[in-house]
């Protein structure tokens, strides 16, 4: 009698797999591939990998078909789906998390910031001099200078560099220590951009000239208002092919920290231009969420047709490489100089230059206008967001939102708070009403803590980057890193390694502090990988598609050299990865 051929099915029904597989193969949409005899492309078995489903089950396995998750299960199970042309990786019980996002860059600025010169550590006012007068003595006299990002919290001194102390370094040069919207001016920079003691901000203009309060003479230390600075550079500038290979280089450097996703939250056109060249090319090795830039102080008129030109972009449709989706403006200054908006006064500080007890900081955008901006955004069908530190901003914001939740639900348009640092209960309680979504940065806690506990006291920092109190009350909220200088995850100015900020959320221990700042706030390490992940996936409306290692989601995932959820704490930040993998194919491998 002639042998029945024996089919794959009856084969796996006859040793057991098949009941086991069966859960698994129902949520998979190629599964019926595997049953042809072909397989996966695809099988990694023998690790622990933390998948971060609703469960936050450990797996030992999973399949890969083009560049989606195929199965994730036991080994037994899933080793089963092997064809004669599947791949398989004994990962040796190391483990496996998804693919790490970062809700917050500015890539295509940050990686041609050192196009010039590089530009070295700066840890005091000492080191800040030195740098200045070693360009001085690089330029001509009449050349300007500038110091970016250098963040008076960050400094031993805890102070902005004095106008006498930068005329001592550059007496023949103006020199511009900017540090986002505020600046520390000398008198050839003052002199220049006619900033004197006669000098004032037109009337219903936002922005604060510090002033000796003995002589009224500008003390250079200028908040919000550096459109009045006469700035030029005299520096070597990189052309559009220089851009394209640094930004490459930059991604690159993003893989090999694990990063496949990141939000660049103020893409203006020409870095628009940039992704899509890489996109083109198939270079673009992270899927990108673009925030489009917009001007708040410009006509309304021109904020609707610039929104209007975005949504016509083809790229303004889903597309899980680069998405034209969000739109950002600013709110307020920043808290690392001393210009955030908040709702009692700073307070007279030496460390930030105030003198005006009744100063509350820099708010950009008045209510009427915010809200009419925040409506106009979301009637074109983007998600809106603004950069908003203070909590004064942040209740501004959420207010504005909150009268377009009058008009239409704008839960799902899922608006965001950008930074939203200092918090209170009540705004906490409104942005889960409504349906805020929060984008955080841990590394700032840990670099700017301890200058902000000594400027605000404990009680003001209580609602501080909140995380545990965020994911109590059911609010989404991401982590990022605001990467705007260097390429090097932990030598930028705002680092970002997404470990290291998995591990300030979990300790909240400010840098050269031993005190935790508000250990309530503590999180656990579930939910500090959320952060970076399916919490990242969800402000950017892709949580059915990536953020965590589930069947049917994009093969986003990274292999790292210890397990997150039991290594000693402390060695969290220390993490490497060994692979980073982007839609199933390896971007990174670790060099040995």
């Amino acid at each position: 009698m002639k042998r029945q051929r024996t089919t794959w099915r009856e084969s796996m029904m006859r040793r057991g797999f098949f009941a086991a597989l069966f859960p698994v193969l129902l949520a998979v949409p190629g599964w019926c591939v595997c049953a042809r005899g072909q397989g996966p492309d695809l099988i990694l078995h023998g690790g622990r990998i933390v998948t971060v489903d609703e469960r936050f089950s450990v797996a030992q396995a999973m399949a890969i078909q083009g560049d989606q998750i195929l199965a994730v299960g036991a080994d037994i199970a899933v080793k089963g789906l092997a064809g004669p042309n599947t791949k398989m990786v004994d990962l040796k019980r190391r483990t496996v998390l998804p693919g790490l996002i970062d809700s917050h860059v500015h890539a295509t600025g940050a990686s041609v910031y050192e196009f010039d010169h590089p530009v070295p550590v700066m840890e005091n006012i000492a080191d800040v001099l030195k740098y200045i007068a070693s360009r001085a003595a690089a330029k001509e006299k009449g050349e300007w200078i500038r110091v970016q990002q250098v963040f008076i919290t960050r400094l031993r001194e805890q102070r902005f560099p004095t106008r006498a102390e930068l005329d001592r370094v550059a007496p023949d040069n103006p020199v511009d220590y900017r540090t986002g919207p505020d600046a520390s001016l000398n008198s050839l920079a003052l002199k220049l951009s006619g900033i004197d003691k006669d000098f004032k901000i037109p009337a219903g203009e936002s922005g604060v000239i510090e002033r000796n309060p003995s002589t009224g003479e500008p003390t250079g230390i200028i908040r919000g208002a550096r459109r009045f600075i006469k700035f030029s550079s005299s520096d070597r500038g990189p052309s559009g092919d220089d851009r394209l290979v640094r930004l490459r280089k930059l991604i690159r450097d993003y893989n090999s920290i694990g990063i496949t996703s990141f939000s660049d939250r103020n893409a203006s056109d020409s870095a628009f231009e940039l992704y899509k060249q890489l996109y083109e090319s198939k270079e673009l090795t992270c899927r990108v969420y673009l925030y489009y830039s917009v001007n708040a102080q410009a006509p309304l008129d021109e904020i609707k047709q610039r929104l209007e030109r975005a949504r016509q972009s083809p790229f303004h449709k889903y597309n899980d490489r680069l998405w034209l989706r969000g739109v950002k403006i600013f709110l307020d200054g920043g808290m690392l100089t001393g210009s955030a908006y908040m709702r009692k006064p700073w307070g007279v500080s030496e460390i930030y230059a105030i003198t005006d007890p009744a100063y509350r900081g820099t708010l950009y955008v008045q209510p009427e206008r915010l809200f009419q901006i925040s409506k106009l955004t979301m009637e074109h069908g983007f998600q809106m967001t603004a950069h908003s530190v203070g909590d004064g901003a942040v209740h501004a914001l959420i207010a504005a939102y909150e009268e377009v939740d009058k008009e239409r639900p704008i839960r799902p348009l899922r608006p965001c708070i950008t930074h939203c640092n200092f918090m209170s209960r009540e705004a906490i309680a409104k942005m889960k009403e409504i349906g805020i979504v929060a984008d955080l940065q841990p590394a700032w806690l840990y670099l700017d803590g301890a200058t902000l506990r000594k400027q605000f006291g404990d009680e003001r920092m209580r609602y501080f980057q909140p995380y545990r109190s965020l994911f109590e009350a059911g609010v989404t909220v991401g982590g990022g890193s605001d990467h705007m200088q260097k390429i090097g995850s932990l030598r930028a100015v705002n680092p970002y390694n997404p470990f290291l900020g998995m591990w300030i959320a979990l300790s909240r221990v400010p840098r050269r502090s031993t005190e935790a700042l508000h250990a309530e706030e503590r999180i656990s390490r579930e939910q500090a990988l959320r952060l970076y992940t399916i919490n990242n996936a969800h402000l950017t409306f892709e949580e059915r598609r990536k953020g965590s290692i589930e069947a049917g989601k994009y093969a986003d995932f990274v292999i790292i050299d210890r397990d997150y959820l039991k290594c000693p704490l402390d060695e969290v930040k220390d993490i490497r990865p060994l692979q980073t993998y982007v839609g199933g194919k390896l971007v990174y491998t670790a060099p040995e």
